[in-house]
């Protein structure tokens, strides 16, 4: 399945991703919009370096609708090649800087990328024969070469036209291109704006990947959307983020559990002055309810966010606010403004509240399907609505948890265990620093519950066993306990319970 595209005239004034920027570089041209390293951009700057970058695309002998793989870390030239091809009608193709082999080629050629934007120290990764432009750090950079290059002032996108293909995060099976619109993406601005109290008067900082859609589509472009300033990171380094918000440069973070678990772990978490940070985001994986007891022990003042969704929606579907945490701190809170959710049986039967069954969606928000992969687009998209992979239930008053992941469900002795209240279990005990609970194959058990703990102090099998019977059922406590120094996740924080699957069913 794919969607053809062409710039049309008058797009700039519609609901595209380059509209949005003029528009707050309009209403605010010497604000400070990013600051990274020692650089900065006001709004001004900002828009004019992304007109200078669609021309200089454009030269290259790109067309719109062509896509543009982007591989490079965390920068300013991230982002300006971002809006750039936005700008230019191009569709911008995301890369996950830490691939290699086949894993990176099958991206770019999936996605029939044109030409791969990248720095430098990843061009050599790239498969032969692939056409590369360095992002910065170079003389020929794109970077370095805006200020040679006159803005480009032509036709913007359409609001229909594809604006990116955000690959899924491929935990499960090969990633999926999500076909995103310039529509799209600026409903999920909306949503995220509304849904997350984005202010103009926000200090936020972004630490996570540019290439995840969390970081890019939930915080960074809808804090340019209401003018803030935001201060670009290479990375969630804890030395870093807590010198920020002491010096006041930051107040806003978004962070997957795991990374908050490890901040949290820090030994001088409960010395540093974090009384400047007002919002805490976290996202992309279920956060343990102990360790948002213990965010919010050390900072009753913190405001704090889940924010739930997937690529396929932009990627923001649901939130669960600060007012809420108290009472349901393992909810992920109601559908943000574009967005439409039920719970539905095997058959696609709505069920009432209170009982388990799959999420799906309806939305402005959704991607087009997946890039020429018709017979995937045809099994998410069903009946006019999407279907997310996501166990849920929904209570009587709107609000939805997530239970686990369809295929992450333990069928242990044909009873159905939710990993998710396992790993909850787990976390209660000090000496658990991190811990992930999947099914193994097992000849009396079908799948047996296996805990597979990142230890934080002396712990035994025998008494994390005894532990989670404590909390649970004796039928959903761990059959068997492995202690490894790390878990294996993606960029976006979420752990790859497919590896571990495999690497202790191969073991």
């Amino acid at each position: 399945m794919s969607k053809a595209q062409g710039g049309t005239a008058g797009g700039q004034s519609g609901s595209t991703v380059d509209a949005m920027l003029r528009r707050s570089a309009r209403r605010t041209p010497t604000r400070i919009a990013v600051e990274y390293g020692e650089r900065s951009w006001t709004y001004g700057e900002l828009d004019d370096a992304v007109s200078r970058a669609a021309a200089l695309l454009l030269a290259e002998g790109l067309a719109p609708g062509d896509r543009v793989g982007a591989f490079g870390h965390n920068s300013d030239a991230y982002l300006i090649a971002f809006l750039g091809c936005a700008r230019a009608g191009l569709v911008h193709v995301p890369v996950n800087h830490h691939l290699t082999g086949d894993d990176l080629a099958y991206l770019v050629g999936q996605s029939g990328s044109t030409l791969v934007l990248t720095d430098p120290d990843l061009a050599d990764r790239l498969p032969d024969g692939v056409r590369s432009l360095p992002l910065r750090n170079t003389g020929d950079s794109l970077l370095a070469r805006l200020a040679d290059t006159a803005p480009y002032d032509g036709p913007g996108p359409g609001s229909e036209d594809l604006a990116q293909l955000l690959y899924t995060s491929g935990t499960t099976a090969l990633p999926k291109g999500a076909m995103m619109t310039h529509r799209a993406l600026v409903h999920e601005y909306l949503s995220a704006i509304t849904a997350l109290d984005l202010r103009a008067e926000d200090r936020p900082a972004h630490a996570l990947p540019l290439y995840h859609s969390a970081q890019l589509h939930v915080f960074l472009l809808p804090y340019l959307a209401v003018g803030a300033t935001s201060v670009i990171l290479d990375a969630p380094d804890g030395d870093l983020l807590f010198d920020l918000i002491e010096a006041g440069r930051v107040d806003s973070v978004f962070a997957p559990p795991t990374v908050w678990i490890a901040l949290a772990n820090r030994p001088d978490f409960a010395t540093r002055d974090l009384d400047g940070l007002r919002k805490a985001y976290y996202g992309a994986s279920i956060m343990p309810v102990p360790v948002l007891e213990r965010l919010r022990e050390r900072l009753p003042d913190l405001a704090l966010y889940n924010c739930f969704g997937q690529s396929e929606i932009g990627p923001l579907a649901a939130v669960l606010g600060p007012a809420e945490h108290e009472e349901r701190p393992a909810s992920c809170g109601r559908p943000v403004l574009f967005v439409e959710a039920r719970i539905v049986d095997p058959e696609g039967r709505e069920v009432p509240d209170g009982t388990t069954g799959e999420i799906v969606y309806r939305s402005p928000q959704l991607c087009e399907g997946y890039w020429d992969k018709p017979e995937e687009s045809a099994e998410a998209f069903r009946d006019g609505w999407f279907h997310s992979g996501d166990l849920a239930v929904r209570d009587a008053e709107g609000c939805f948890t997530i239970v686990d992941r369809v295929k992450d469900v333990i069928n242990s002795g044909g009873v159905l265990v939710a990993s998710r209240q396992v790993e909850d279990a787990l976390y209660t005990h000090e000496a658990v620093a991190e811990a992930a609970v999947v099914g193994l194959p097992d000849t009396r058990w079908i799948e047996a519950v296996t805990a597979i703990v990142v230890r934080r102090g002396e712990v035994t099998e025998e008494q994390l066993v005894a532990h989670v019977r404590e909390k649970l059922p004796s039928f959903k406590a761990p059959k068997r306990v492995l202690f490894v120094d790390t878990l294996p996740r993606n960029a976006s924080g979420k752990i790859l319970k497919r590896e571990l699957r495999d690497r202790f069913t191969q073991g």
